[in-house]
C-alpha cells in the first residue's frame, strides 16, 4: 500500500538536496572517472598482477588470471582488544571460502586500527579516539588504492571504525560495498545495575574491586556492548542506510543464523560486482541518508552521530546540519526504549522485532524514504523482515505485525514520545546538541551558576572534596576538535548523575562530547564555535548564571554583551594536550579540523 511522504521528511531531503548541488556533482564527477566495465585488474601491468596475486592459492591464481570473475577485497579492523571485534579474526578465511564457492575471489585489502572507547575513557588516549575516525578513513583507502577489487566488504562494528570505514569506502564509491556486522555480546549485568555500582563507587560506598565485578560482569564476552551506545547505533545506521544484510545487525557472535549471514553477505558482495551501477557512492543519496537521522532519532542513538553523520555524508558531497536533525527530531516518533533510554539491552531490541519491525512502523508512518537502493536492490521495504534458518539454510520472512515487547520497541502509534528526543540548542554561548530522551522532563531546564572546569579531572576532583554539593552547571571547555581532538567526558556521567539523585539542579555544558550512552543529565554538547576557535564558553567566568532549557531549546549565559565583550576569552594550556601517548602525532589534524556541526573532520572540511 502506497503511503505518503511525510511533509518535513520530503522538505528536509529536498533542502540537503538544494544545498549541496555543487558538491554532490564534483563527487559524482569523481566516481564517473573511476568507473571502468569488466574486472578492474584486466589489463594491468604483468608485474603488477604478480604482486597482487603472489601470496595467493593456485587455484585462485588460476581465476584471477582469466581476469573475468571478481575479486572482492576486505578492509577489516579486527583486533582482539575490542570484544565487539575479537569475532572478525577468521572472518577472512570464510570470506574467502564464501566467495571461491561463488565462482570469485576475495583478499584482504587491509586492515585499520579499531581502538576501543571503553578502555580509552577519562584516559590520555580518548584524545585520539574522534581523530581516528579520520586515520581509519585514510586507511581504507591506502587499501584499496591497489585497483584489483570489484567490490568491497567492510568489518567493523564499534564508535568511529564504522564512520571512518564509511568514509573511506565513498571515496571508492564506484564499488558495490557490503558492510558485515559481528553482532553483540550475550546479556549479562543489567546495564542499570552496572550504571549504580558505579554511582556507588563514585560516592565511595563500594570499593574498586566490587566495582570491576560489576564491570566484567556487564561486558562479559565477544560481541558488542550491549547497551545503546555510538557502536549499537552504527549497526542500526548501516542497516536502515541498507548498506547490511536485513535483520543481520544483532544477531549473536558465533551462532548458526551468524555464520549463515557472512556467507550470504559475501554472495551478496559477488552479485553486486557484476553491476557497475551499484557501486556504493551511487547508493548513498541525500534520501540515504535522512534515513538514517530517522533511524537514529526514532531509536534515541548517539549524540556522537550529530557529527559522524555529517561527516559520513560530507564524504558523499552531501551537506547536512544540526537543522536538519532537529527539524526531523520535532516529527519522528520514539519507538525504542534500550539502556540509556531504558532497561533494555540491544538483545531485548532484537528479541522485539528489531531492524525489521522499526523499519516496517516507520515505512507505515511516511517517515523513512523507500525510494532508495539497497544492497539487497531497490526499496527499503526489503528490510522489513528476520533472517532465520529454514532446515538449516538461511531465509528470510516478514516481521510479525505486532511487537513482541512494547516494554522496548512500540508501533508508531503509540510511541513513548512525539518527538525524537535530540534538540539543538542556540543562544548567546553557540550552538549545541542535546539528547533528552533519557533526561526526564523536571530535570529538563535548569539555572544556576557555573563551575568552569578544562579538565573533566577538575570537575571530579571538586566532586570528591564536597564542593558541589548544590545547583550547578558544570563548564567543561577547552574540549573542542581544535584544543584537544574532542575527547569524550563520560566519566562525568556518574558524578552528575549522583547529584542530581540528591535533588540538585545540574547540567553540563562542553565543546567536548559525552559518549554515545549521553544519559540522564541534561547534557549541551559539541557546543560550537568551541572555545579555541573564539567560541563565548572562553569567555564564562566562576559563578556566572547559565540558563538551559531543553523544552524551549535555548542555551544563555545570562551576562550582557557589552560585558562580554570587555571579557578576555581564557587560553587552552596547549602543552597539557602535547604529553605523549600518540597525541603530538595528532598536531596536524587538530589545526585542520571542521568544526563540530560541519562534522569534525579535518579531511573534509574543503567540503562545502
Amino acid at each position: 500500500m502506497h503511503v505518503n511522504l511525510h511533509a518535513t521528511l520530503a522538505a528536509v531531503t529536498s533542502r540537503i538536496e538544494q544545498r549541496s548541488v555543487a558538491s554532490r556533482q564534483a563527487y559524482l564527477a569523481v566516481l564517473a572517472k573511476a568507473k571502468k566495465p569488466g574486472p578492474y585488474r584486466g589489463g594491468m601491468g604483468c608485474a603488477n598482477a604478480a604482486h597482487a596475486y603472489a601470496a595467493m592459492p593456485a587455484n585462485d591464481k588460476l581465476v584471477l588470471r582469466q581476469e573475468r570473475q571478481p575479486n572482492v577485497g576486505v578492509i577489516t579492523a579486527y583486533n582482539d582488544m575490542l570484544s565487539a571485534h575479537q569475532p572478525y579474526e577468521h572472518y577472512p578465511e570464510k570470506i574467502r571460502a564464501a566467495a571461491r564457492d561463488a565462482g570469485a575471489t576475495a583478499q584482504v585489502a587491509g586492515g585499520v586500527p579499531a581502538m576501543c572507547d571503553g578502555v580509552t575513557q577519562g584516559e590520555d588516549g580518548m584524545e585520539l579516539s574522534l581523530f581516528s575516525r579520520d586515520v581509519i578513513a585514510l586507511a581504507t583507502a591506502v587499501g584499496l588504492s591497489h585497483n584489483v577489487f570489484d567490490a568491497a566488504m567492510f568489518l567493523g562494528v564499534c564508535d568511529k571504525i564504522v564512520p571512518g570505514l564509511f568514509m573511506g569506502a565513498l571515496q571508492f564509491g564506484h564499488l558495490p560495498a557490503v558492510f558485515v556486522p559481528a553482532g553483540p555480546m550475550t546479556s549479562g549485568l543489567s546495564n542499570d545495575e552496572k550504571s549504580k555500582v558505579r554511582q556507588q563507587y563514585a560516592q565511595g560506598l563500594v570499593d574498586r574491586e566490587t566495582l570491576l565485578e560489576a564491570e566484567q560482569a556487564a561486558y562479559h564476552g565477544a560481541g558488542t556492548c550491549t547497551f545503546y551506545g555510538t557502536a549499537n547505533s552504527n549497526q542500526m545506521l548501516m542497516e536502515i542506510m541498507g548498506l547490511h544484510l536485513p535483520g543481520s545487525s544483532f544477531v549473536n557472535p558465533g551462532t548458526p543464523l551468524r555464520e549463515a549471514l557472512t556467507v550470504a553477505a559475501v554472495q551478496r558482495a559477488v552479485a553486486l560486482s557484476q553491476d557497475k551501477e551499484t557501486g556504493m557512492g551511487y547508493q548513498i543519496n541525500a534520501k540515504v541518508v535522512v534515513n538514517g537521522i530517522v533511524g537514529l532519532l526514532a531509536t534515541g542513538g548517539s549524540t556522537n552521530h550529530t557529527m559522524h553523520l555529517i561527516a559520513m555524508a560530507r564524504a558523499a558531497g552531501l551537506i547536512v546540519n544540526w537543522d536538519d536533525f532537529s527539524e526531523l527530531s520535532g516529527v519522528v516518533p520514539l519507538l525504542a526504549r534500550v539502556y540509556p533510554n531504558g532497561s533494555a539491552d540491544v538483545n531485548h531490541f532484537q528479541a522485539a522485532g528489531g531492524m525489521g519491525y522499526l523499519i516496517s512502523q516507520l515505512l507505515g508512518a511516511g517517515l523513512l524514504h523507500n525510494d532508495v537502493q539497497t544492497i539487497m536492490g531497490h526499496g527499503l521495504h526489503r528490510y522489513t523482515v528476520e533472517p532465520w534458518l529454514n532446515d538449516g539454510q538461511l531465509a528470510w520472512r516478514d516481521v510479525p505485525a505486532q511487537s513482541a515487547d512494547e516494554a522496548v520497541l512500540r508501533p508508531y502509534t503509540q510511541p513513548f514520545s512525539a518527538d525524537g528526543g535530540l534538540r539543538l540548542m542556540q543562544g548567546n554561548l553557540g550552538r549545541a546538541v542535546v539528547k533528552v530522551s533519557a533526561v526526564k522532563p523536571e530535570h529538563r531546564q535548569v539555572r544556576a551558576a557555573a563551575v568552569v572546569v578544562t579538565d573533566q579531572k577538575e570537575l571530579a576532583q571538586l566532586f570528591k572534596d564536597g564542593q558541589l554539593e548544590r545547583d550547578f552547571v558544570a563548564v567543561v571547555r577547552n574540549q573542542g576538535p581544535q584544543a584537544n581532538g574532542m575527547p569524550e567526558l563520560h566519566k562525568l556521567t556518574p558524578i552528575l548523575g549522583v547529584l542530581q539523585d540528591k535533588g540538585f539542579k545540574v547540567a553540563l555544558v562542553t565543546d567536548g562530547r559525552m559518549s554515545g550512552a549521553s544519559g540522564k543529565v541534561p547534557a549541551a554538547i559539541h557546543l560550537s564555535p568551541e572555545a579555541m576557535n573564539g567560541g563565548n564558553i572562553a569567555k564564562v567566568q566562576n559563578g556566572d548564571i547559565i540558563s538551559l532549557d531543553c523544552d524551549a531549546q535555548t542555551l544563555t549565559l545570562e551576562v550582557s554583551a557589552a560585558d562580554l565583550a570587555t571579557r578576555t576569552a581564557a587560553a587552552p594550556d596547549v602543552s597539557a594536550y602535547q604529553r605523549g601517548t600518540g597525541r603530538d602525532l595528532f598536531a596536524l589534524f587538530r589545526d585542520n579540523a571542521a568544526h563540530a556541526e560541519d562534522g569534525a573532520s579535518p579531511l573534509l572540511a574543503h567540503v562545502a
